[in-house]
């Protein structure tokens, strides 16, 4: 019963994401814009310096094209459940949802997990298409490392919904947690790999920006598509994801426990 209440959720989030048509066309036009931006950036880098980080210039445009069409799906650049959370913390409201017998962790989970896989159908293939129409892809013939790309995709929602659960639960503590927000944008850009692969990152900053959970956003499910992860390495990097996900998962229920039996409810 519960799980077919929590599909639900996640049903009508979908539908409500795809109500909202005229955002999403003008949301594939911005990612296609800054695409473009960034491959010709890419272009002249990798002009300079071939195979540079281990990709070659198709396998880079591909990544470029593959952030845009994962940057909504994984809001790493924002528009996800976080800004709806925060505002039922800080009015009040969740105090409504703490007395509905769902949990409340799982609620936002179903509900992100309908968003992004609205923005993965709406706003992630398009710019894919069009990418493709212009510049050199590298993209894999066997429907094995597809389902497996599929596969890291969905473990990365999971990733960044926990992260983003983290932060907006800090609104129970402080009124004002817009410097948190901005803080883990900064690092979902940064560690995602959104801004540049992270092997490109030198020394211990490459390897830091690999352990984070942040390179299960884009990195991971970039690299598996792209086929630099296979065999044990495949495995490796969908356990990497799959602990992370736990873990943070964990943590957000922590911080939730905590703050219904020491908090009073902000505005309630």
């Amino acid at each position: 019963m519960s799980t077919l209440l929590y599909g639900t959720v996640a049903v009508n989030s979908f539908r409500r994401f795809a109500t909202y048509r005229l955002a999403t066309i003008a949301g594939i036009i911005t990612n296609t814009v800054f695409g473009f931006i960034m491959c010709y950036t890419y272009t002249a880098l990798w002009d300079q310096h071939p195979q540079l980080g281990g990709y070659s210039l198709p396998q880079a445009m591909t990544f470029v094209w593959l952030g845009q069409g994962l940057a909504m799906t994984m809001a790493i650049l924002g528009g996800g459940f976080q800004e709806e959370f925060v505002e039922r913390i800080t009015t009040g409201d969740v105090a409504i949802d703490l007395y509905r017998p769902v949990d409340l962790q799982l609620w936002w989970l179903a509900t992100d997990l309908g968003r992004a896989a609205f923005h993965l159908l709406g706003r992630g293939i398009a710019p894919m298409l069009i990418g493709a129409l212009v510049f050199p892809f590298a993209l894999p013939n066997s429907p094995q490392v597809w389902a497996w790309f599929f596969v890291s995709v969905f473990l990365g929602v999971i990733v960044s919904f926990a992260i983003q659960y983290i932060v907006a639960s800090t609104a129970f503590w402080f009124m004002e947690n817009s410097g948190m927000k901005q803080l883990a944008l900064i690092l979902r850009v940064f560690f995602s790999g959104m801004t540049l692969p992270l092997s490109l990152f030198p020394g211990w900053l490459g390897d830091l920006a690999h352990a984070l959970p942040w390179s299960s956003l884009l990195q991971i499910p970039a690299d598996i598509l792209l086929e630099k992860r296979t065999g044990m390495s495949l495995l490796s990097a969908l356990v990497f994801q799959i602990c992370w996900a736990a873990v943070l998962l964990i943590a957000g229920r922590g911080l939730t426990l905590l703050a219904t039996k020491k908090v009073v409810v902000q505005g309630g």
